[in-house]
């Protein structure tokens, strides 16, 4: 009863959380028109960057739970993970997918080839980095560890698992903005700052994901801190290359929405649905990941 009392408060301050950010929004919207201004006339390069900084950001600040407490409820923290999973599914559709089908209308070939092609090469791509690419999934023994054989710390192989996760996330924001650029009714900058909330809003348990488990193994709460905040450091660096991406080549722009979405859609089904149900507890973390989709899907509407 103990546990169930203590993920109830947790997701009742989760709440609290999106009801204080429901507001700030409101009040983002009544800033000085200078201020909103200077921010749509930035390169969607620099708009890419910024947004994925502010991601980055939302990492570190789930990070920073090490410094608050040591113990965390495993239920909480699948709970977590699998809300991150469900924002990640419904930005993969209304963020990315939707719109690369709309913007594969009326090319002289069957809309579905675009996304179909660009959704299929993202799961490749990211299979080939998680073969590649050593780490270590939450939960699991040093011996489990993916990827290419190194003799590296079990801290850095779970730090580089959920890098893997925030190379799709840094990629889908910054194709987002960078696709502003050619002035399309499918892509808009509420859009784009909708999918960079609902990234940054998952991006918190991803953080909180990777500092806690250090955090429980002795580790101390400085360097759980720096590790988990790390492990976001990718996104900034592929929203800008998305975002350029997309600038220099117009015709790629359906195919790139796809690609990360496909390369998000992997990394879900691939990692952090497994994870999250890994300790048996599959009623609530389904639960979560349904909550996490509607508030990705309810912000893409709302605000796209």
């Amino acid at each position: 009863m103990d546990s169930v009392f203590r993920v109830s408060c947790n997701w009742l301050a989760m709440v609290y959380l999106l009801r204080q950010t429901e507001q700030t929004l409101r009040e983002w919207g009544r800033m000085p028109v200078n201020l909103a201004q200077a921010f749509i006339g930035l390169s969607p390069v620099v708009q890419a960057l910024l947004a994925t900084l502010f991601t980055w950001g939302v990492t570190a600040l789930g990070a920073a739970a090490v410094f608050l407490t040591k113990e965390v409820s495993k239920k909480l923290l699948d709970s977590m993970l699998a809300f991150a999973g469900g924002v990640m599914i419904a930005a993969s559709y209304w963020s990315l997918l939707a719109p690369a089908i709309e913007m594969s209308e009326g090319k002289g070939i069957p809309s579905w080839i675009p996304p179909a092609v660009g959704f299929l090469a993202g799961g490749i791509f990211m299979r080939a980095i998680d073969m590649v690419l050593p780490h270590l999934h939450i939960g699991l023994e040093r011996s489990d560890a993916e990827g290419i054989q190194t003799s590296w710390r079990r801290s850095t192989l779970l730090v580089l698992a959920i890098t893997l996760h925030n190379i799709p996330e840094g990629l889908a924001v910054g194709v987002a903005f960078g696709a502003l650029a050619y002035g399309l009714p499918t892509a808009s900058l509420a859009g784009a700052v909708s999918l960079a909330l609902g990234i940054g809003l998952q991006n918190f348990p991803e953080g909180f994901a990777v500092s806690m488990p250090l955090r429980r193994e002795g580790v101390s709460p400085r360097k759980c801190f720096m590790m988990g905040q790390m492990s976001a450091v990718v996104e900034p660096i592929a929203g800008v290359i998305g975002a350029w991406a997309v600038m220099i080549a117009q015709p790629i722009l359906p195919y790139a929405l796809a690609f990360a979405a496909g390369a998000m859609i992997f990394v879900v089904v691939e990692e952090v649905i497994p994870e999250a149900q890994r300790s048996g507890e599959t009623n609530i973390t389904t639960m979560a990941a349904m909550l996490g989709f509607t508030i990705m899907m309810v912000l893409d509407v709302a605000l796209g």
